[in-house]
C-alpha cells in the first residue's frame, strides 16, 4: 500500500480534494459575505522543517503571520485578522514564547491587521498554524484561473534573495546580506490590493514556493502555458556576483521564499498595472507547456520548487501539505 512519502505535496492535495468533493486551487478559500467575498487561508509550520535554526523566536512569529498574509495578498484582499494555533513543548522558555508572540503581533500590526486569538496546546515539536482572513469586492477578487494566451507574465520586486539567504545559511555565512530576506519575508499586501483595484490582472498567486512551481500551478488552473524570458528575470542585485548567473537563475526559479506575486496582465492594461506597483514583465502566456527562453533558444522549465516534506502518515511531521496555499 502506498504511503504519504510516496507522493509529493501537490499530488496529495489533489487526492484529498477528490475525497472532499473538489476544492478550488487558489491561495485562499472564498466565502460569499454579501456584497464582498471573505477569503481565508491556513498554513502549518514546524520547528524542524520550516524554521532555520538561526531564526530568533521573534522571527518565527513574524514568518508564521507573513506566510498567511501573503496568501491574502494574492487574492487582492485587505486582511481583517489572524488566528494562531500554537503547539508548544512544555519545556519551552517563557522568554521564547514572549518573543514569538511579539513577532506574531508586530507582523500583523505592520500590515494593518491583528491577531484575534487562537488555541494553545502541548506538543513534542513546536508547531504553529496560522489562519488569516480578508475581504475583497466581488468584482475585484483575483484567482489563479483567468490567464489567457497573449497575456503578459509579470512579477513584483526582485527575485532570488530568500534562496540566496538559504544558500548562505547552509554554507555558514550568517553575515550575508541575503539572510535577512530568508528570515523576515514581507507579504505584498499593498501591491496585491493595488493590482486588484487596477482591474488589469487576469490571474495571480504568491511566489513563496519558487517561480517554476508557481507557474505550474497557474498553468494547471488556467489551462494555459508560459514562456519565461531568462534575460528579463529581475534577479536581486548581488546574487550573480555571489553564485554566478546560472546558479542565480536556478535560485529564482526553484528556491522559493520570496513571497512576491506572480501574475498575468492583459497587454492593453499594462500601463494601469505599472501604475499600481513596481513590476517586471518576465514572459508571456501561451497555449501550452512551460518554457524558459534565452538568446532565442527555448527549453522546458521543470515544475520544481519548494514543497513541504511529507515524512509518512505515522511520521513526526505527519502531512504538512496545505489545502489552500
Amino acid at each position: 500500500m502506498a504511503q504519504c512519502n510516496d507522493v509529493g505535496e501537490r499530488q496529495l492535495i489533489r487526492r484529498i480534494s477528490e475525497i472532499l468533493g473538489g476544492i478550488v486551487n487558489d491561495d485562499c478559500a472564498v466565502v460569499d459575505a454579501g456584497d464582498r467575498f471573505m477569503v481565508a487561508t491556513t498554513d502549518m509550520l514546524h520547528r524542524k522543517s520550516d524554521f532555520p535554526d538561526i531564526m530568533t523566536p521573534w522571527q518565527i512569529g513574524w514568518m508564521t503571520v507573513a506566510a498567511n498574509l501573503s496568501d491574502v495578498a494574492a487574492m487582492g484582499a485587505e486582511p481583517s485578522g489572524v488566528l494562531i494555533a500554537a503547539g508548544i513543548p512544555q519545556d519551552t522558555d517563557l522568554y521564547f514564547i514572549d518573543e514569538m508572540f511579539s513577532g506574531f503581533g508586530e507582523c500583523a500590526n505592520i500590515y494593518g491587521t491583528k491577531v484575534l486569538g487562537g488555541d494553545l496546546d502541548s506538543t513534542d515539536e513546536l508547531t504553529l498554524t496560522g489562519c488569516a482572513f480578508g475581504f475583497v469586492e466581488k468584482d475585484l477578487i483575483l484567482r489563479r484561473s483567468g490567464a489567457r494566451p497573449g497575456d503578459l507574465l509579470c512579477t513584483t520586486g526582485a527575485l532570488g534573495a530568500a534562496g540566496a539567504g538559504l544558500l548562505a545559511w547552509k554554507q555558514g555565512d550568517l553575515k550575508n546580506e541575503f539572510v535577512e530576506n530568508l528570515l523576515e519575508p514581507h507579504p505584498r499586501l499593498k501591491e496585491g490590493r493595488a493590482l486588484a483595484q487596477s482591474r488589469s490582472v487576469t490571474a495571480m498567486m504568491d511566489n513563496s514556493d519558487g517561480l517554476a512551481l508557481s507557474l505550474s500551478d497557474l498553468a494547471e488552473v488556467s489551462g494555459v502555458g508560459f514562456v519565461v524570458t531568462e534575460e528579463a528575470l529581475p534577479i536581486a542585485e548581488g546574487i550573480e556576483e555571489m553564485v554566478g548567473h546560472l546558479e542565480a537563475v536556478d535560485l529564482v526559479l526553484r528556491a522559493g521564499g520570496d513571497f512576491g506575486l506572480v501574475f498575468t496582465v492583459k497587454p492593453d492594461m499594462m500601463e494601469a498595472a505599472k501604475k499600481a506597483c513596481d513590476l517586471t514583465v518576465v514572459g508571456r502566456v501561451v497555449e501550452e507547456g512551460i518554457w524558459i527562453e534565452s538568446k532565442g533558444e527555448r527549453r522546458r522549465l521543470e515544475p520544481k520548487g519548494y514543497e513541504h516534506t511529507i515524512v509518512s502518515c505515522e511520521g513526526k511531521n505527519n502531512i504538512t501539505a496545505r489545502l489552500a496555499e
